[in-house]
């Protein structure tokens, strides 16, 4: 875009184009996120997850079992989504698929003694994300707050 000016050096006012590719929220957002995901792919190929499982994997981590609908929730993952990864984690026979007994209505994700042995091999990523990244545990830890409130921001209905 041109550069206005109203008569002296001292006050050009540049103008800037809204559109321009490298100001937009979107294209960065865009671009970390394939790219850092990238730099789990041979951290987790080992362990035999992808990046998606891995989400999967470390909910469960927190908490198993969980219900289907309460892993949708926290991975915000739609069941559709979801639910293929629950059916390839079952077959590599880190996870169990079946009927809360509290509730047969619900279906309820287990994690199997393969699934929490895994855990122990997961507990290197974070480090070596890190490492890669090359930056300070408070920069990524700001990195994620900002990040949370763009989410946050970005569900808000009244935005």
């Amino acid at each position: 875009m041109p550069e206005v000016s109203t008569g002296d050096a001292s006050d050009v006012v540049e103008l800037v184009d809204p559109l321009q590719l490298d100001r937009q929220v979107c294209f960065a957002l865009s671009v970390a996120a394939r790219t850092v995901v990238s730099l789990y792919r041979p951290l987790l190929e080992p362990m035999g997850l992808t990046h998606p499982q891995y989400l999967v994997m470390l909910a469960l981590w927190e908490r198993s079992p969980r219900s289907v609908k309460d892993l949708s929730s926290a991975l915000a993952l739609d069941p559709g989504t979801l639910s293929p990864l629950l059916k390839r984690l079952e077959a590599a026979g880190l996870v169990m698929r079946g009927r809360a007994p509290a509730d047969e209505r619900t279906l309820a994700v287990t994690l199997t003694d393969a699934g929490r042995r895994l855990r122990a091999d997961a507990e290197r990523v974070p480090p070596a994300i890190v490492a890669r990244l090359g930056m300070e545990i408070s920069e990524l830890e700001d990195l994620h707050g900002v990040l949370t409130r763009v989410i946050a921001a970005a569900r808000d209905p009244q935005g």
